[in-house]
């Protein structure tokens, strides 16, 4: 009776451990590795792409967008300022207003400032040494900084007794603190060819006071600046509307210089704008917000004009990605799902962003993109595979009691199935590259489960095909448990690769060669298999395979991946 006893809490002890390695199995604790590997690998490649992730949640989150707001200026354009065309009908002053109403600085081929005010002293092609001395003639006894809302910039400087004042900004605005403009300057044109026109006028007074009044000032004309576009915007524009991806311009800049940008850019081949003040006072185009929607350009925007349209863009569904570089951007760089800042931009900004662009470029938007994308699909593919596991090693356990197998895997054989497909499986599969195949496809729903109907199709139907096979493998004790335990590691090799590409029409050796990780960890498994079947003796339960026999079990397995190949090859011809 004793022995029974005994023989009979042995049988409980192994049932009690088989079921709490089936818990360890079927919990897929290696899910949180997988997703933290791939996030930091991601954000460790998008960095070379010159997009430093702050956060690293935005790596997916950008992947998700929907929707780019975008800054003009070094963000679309090279930021290369040059004067290349002018009017200038007074020039009582100008260089006075060029180099003393400016806060920047030449260093080389450097400006130490706005690259705006750095191209207009360039076009004066006065020396260093002649700088300094006409900015030493003209310190400032009062100064309003330029802003986005203003619009322009006011400095009054003194002259033997005499206050003059000196202001430059956009012509429109400029134009209003003067008693009188010439018919002949009219800046249209040049901001009809994209360029950025920025007007002077001067003011000589007996008071301070009345000099830094904004009335009675004397129009000197303008300068035209071209700012190219960056050679490789267009194609990335075209780039995210094939994704799906909706671009729009928010820029100080004045909307008929704004929209000829955006066409040269591949908005549109009729960008549409609108001006800031439309937008707050709910004028037409804006008679909603949905009017917004077919808006191409948001011109002579304020700072808080962002935020709004950030605001306004979420509530019609859209995942939107902000970009800007001014400490008054930061709202709405923390208010959007991504914030984008510049490299060059204020501290201020970079500390409310998710994201820094190194080089400012939009394009590096556009690789973000897809590194976001293609991190979603290999966390999805990883929960494909270890989900096809858990539910064949899962049914395998309960279903051999019933057919005479009481231990088709021991506890520890369950250990190393877990560790294949929680460690190895997440190493490999989190350090996939990108890949462009992404960048055909809509932007994912952000509210959709992460397991769409294909993967589950995937992980039930060919999770019942192993389970079936297996099963029958054991029925009438077809093979021995050593050989039964390898084979169903190396079905659950073959479909590592398998996993890989799930999703993608490409070849399993597509880009293979490209990821000497996923290729390492795969002979690592494979070699542990075989060390663990050869000397793994009692411990794993395992008898010594004849050498041929490996090349057999290994053939006869990658049917998993050579049937997977075929449906491939018959799809590209039919």
């Amino acid at each position: 009776i004793g022995q029974d006893w005994m023989q009979i809490a042995n049988d409980m002890l192994s049932c009690l451990m088989i079921a709490v390695a089936l818990i360890v199995v079927a919990v897929p604790e290696g899910l949180p590795m997988a997703v933290t590997l791939a996030l930091a690998y991601s954000m460790k490649r998008m960095s070379r792409a010159n997009n430093l992730v702050r956060k690293m949640h935005a790596c997916e989150t950008l992947g998700a967008t929907t929707l780019i707001l975008t800054d003009k200026t070094g963000t679309l354009t090279q930021n290369k300022m040059k004067v290349v065309d002018s009017n200038i009908t007074d020039d009582s002053y100008l260089k006075y207003n060029i180099l003393g109403n400016s806060t920047a600085f030449i260093e080389g081929d450097k400006t130490i400032g706005n690259p705006t005010e750095g191209a207009l002293i360039r076009h004066l092609n006065v020396s260093q040494a002649g700088v300094d001395i006409l900015r030493e003639e003209c310190k400032p006894v009062y100064r309003e900084e330029f802003s986005s809302k203003s619009k322009y910039m006011l400095t009054v400087i003194m002259r033997g007794d005499r206050y003059i004042g000196l202001i430059k900004g956009a012509p429109e605005v400029v134009e209003g603190f003067c008693t009188e403009v010439p018919l002949d300057v009219d800046a249209t044109t040049q901001q009809y060819r994209g360029r950025r026109v920025i007007g002077f006028a001067f003011k000589v007074t007996d008071t301070l006071e009345d000099a830094a009044s904004l009335t009675g000032y004397n129009y000197n004309g303008y300068m035209a600046i071209e700012d190219p576009i960056r050679p490789d915007v267009p194609e990335a524009i075209r780039a995210a509307k094939k994704a799906g991806i909706k671009v729009k311009i928010i820029t100080g800049d004045n909307p008929t210089t704004a929209i000829e940008i955006a066409r040269q850019a591949g908005l549109s081949d009729s960008p549409q704008g609108m001006a800031g003040i439309d937008m707050r006072n709910k004028s037409n185009p804006y008679d909603s917000v949905t009017g917004i929607s077919t808006i191409d350009v948001f011109a002579r925007t304020k700072p808080e004009d962002k935020q709004t349209l950030v605001t306004e863009f979420q509530a019609l569904g859209e995942v939107v990605a902000m970009t800007g570089d001014g400490t008054n951007d930061a709202p709405a760089l923390n208010h959007a799902e991504v914030g984008i800042a510049m490299n060059n931009g204020t501290d201020v900004a970079k500390e409310a962003a998710d994201i820094i662009l190194l080089d400012n470029s939009f394009p590096s938007i556009i690789l973000g993109v897809k590194w976001g994308r293609s991190l979603y699909k290999n966390i999805q593919h990883f929960i494909l595979f270890q989900l096809t596991i858990n539910v064949v090693a899962i049914l395998i356990a309960c279903v051999g009691p019933f057919i005479g197998v009481n231990l088709p895997f021991t506890v520890v054989q369950m250990l190393w199935v877990n560790l294949i497909m929680d460690t190895f499986a997440a190493l490999a599969l989190a350090t996939e590259p990108a890949n462009d195949a992404v960048m055909e496809e809509a932007p994912r729903d952000p509210k959709a489960f992460i397991i769409t109907k294909d993967m589950w199709w995937e992980i039930l139907g060919k999770g019942l095909i192993f389970f079936l096979f297996l099963t029958w493998l054991l029925i009438g004790e077809k093979v021995s448990l050593s050989y039964f335990f390898t084979i169903f590691v190396l079905l659950q090799w073959w479909n590592l690769f398998n996993a890989r590409v799930f999703g993608q029409k490409r070849s399993i050796f597509d880009g293979l060669l490209k990821n000497p990780a996923f290729i390492g960890i795969s002979l690592v498994i494979l070699v542990g298999q075989f060390l663990i079947v050869q000397f793994g003796g009692d411990m794993f339960r395992t008898e010594p395979i004849p050498l041929n026999h490996w090349g057999l079990l290994i053939a006869g397995t990658s049917v998993v991946a050579i049937f997977r190949e075929l449906k491939y090859q018959i799809s590209k011809i039919f």
